[in-house]
């Protein structure tokens, strides 16, 4: 019995895989869509199901700013401050997410070298507590970054300068910012005050925080206005901003645990019921 109950699983992990391949390759945007949601309210399912009071808090606080910041960069006409607003979040989102994920690593590597003993504390709850900072690093990242891709899109085409086909519905001016549509107030070889200003090899320019927030949160890797490829190595010299390809395949990884293997399992369960193994 447990040998058929294996196999259930297995064939059901390989067919599920396939499914979600093919599906993410024919109609990616409606995949990304179901993702994001499963993402989003599945583990809130989990956790309220096991009153797991903290991540409810933690999820009730993202869920309500992220909510206000989404409304502000989906709504027509956008506001010339909205860009930025929504840039800073999910760049703190960003940021946050890395600062959360080394320090449950330290603690991590702190118990595995048994400092733990140090302070009169078992191993256990160590571990427990870097694996619960890493946890909330990835989760939150992960979610942070798909929302923020959305946002980017949809602010960027509201403005004008931007289409994800075609071409912008609005020519370029010179001395304006394609990702927010404002100003820029010094020259890319002038020092800036608050933020500096970036070229392009495609020689168009840009705030500094306007280009990171589309390269690193909105996860473009185009400019925003001639969709040619920009060289991320000019902008950042920092290597945690470079999005490298090792990283994506694990954001991908925790959206197939955390979205997609709760409904798989669910689906394996389900068949052994019907086929009346326990």
């Amino acid at each position: 019995m447990h040998a058929e109950m294996i196999f259930i699983l297995l064939v059901t992990l390989v067919v599920a895989q396939v499914v979600l391949v093919e599906w993410k390759k024919r109609h990616y945007k409606s995949y990304s869509l179901v993702t994001l949601v499963g993402l989003w309210i599945i583990p809130l399912i989990i956790s309220v199901r096991n009153e797991w009071l903290r991540f409810i808090f933690t999820w009730i606080i993202f869920t309500t700013i992220t909510g206000i910041v989404m409304r502000k960069a989906i709504v027509k006409p956008i506001s010339g401050t909205t860009p930025r607003l929504v840039y800073k979040w999910f760049y703190f989102i960003y940021k946050l997410s890395y600062a959360l994920g080394i320090v449950g690593y330290i603690i991590m590597m702190m118990t595995f070298f048994g400092l733990n003993f140090v302070f009169n504390q078992a191993p256990h709850v160590w571990m427990d507590c870097g694996l619960m900072f890493v946890f909330y690093g990835l989760y939150y990242g992960v979610l942070g970054r798909d929302i923020s891709e959305i946002c980017a899109d949809k602010m960027a085409a509201h403005i004008g300068y931007y289409t994800p086909q075609g071409m912008p519905t609005r020519n370029l001016e010179k001395n304006v910012c394609a990702v927010c549509g404002n100003q820029l107030l010094v020259g890319e070889s002038e020092e800036g005050v608050l933020e500096n200003t970036y070229k392009l090899s495609c020689e168009h320019v840009f705030h500094e925080f306007c280009i990171r927030g589309w390269c690193i949160v909105g996860k473009k890797q185009t400019c925003p206005y001639c969709k040619e490829k920009v060289d991320l190595q000019k902008i950042f010299c920092n290597p945690w901003e470079k999005p490298h390809v090792l990283y994506g395949q694990l954001l991908d990884w925790i959206r197939w645990l955390v979205a997609w293997q709760p409904f798989i399992l669910l689906i394996v369960h389900g068949i052994n019921w019907l086929l009346g193994l326990e």
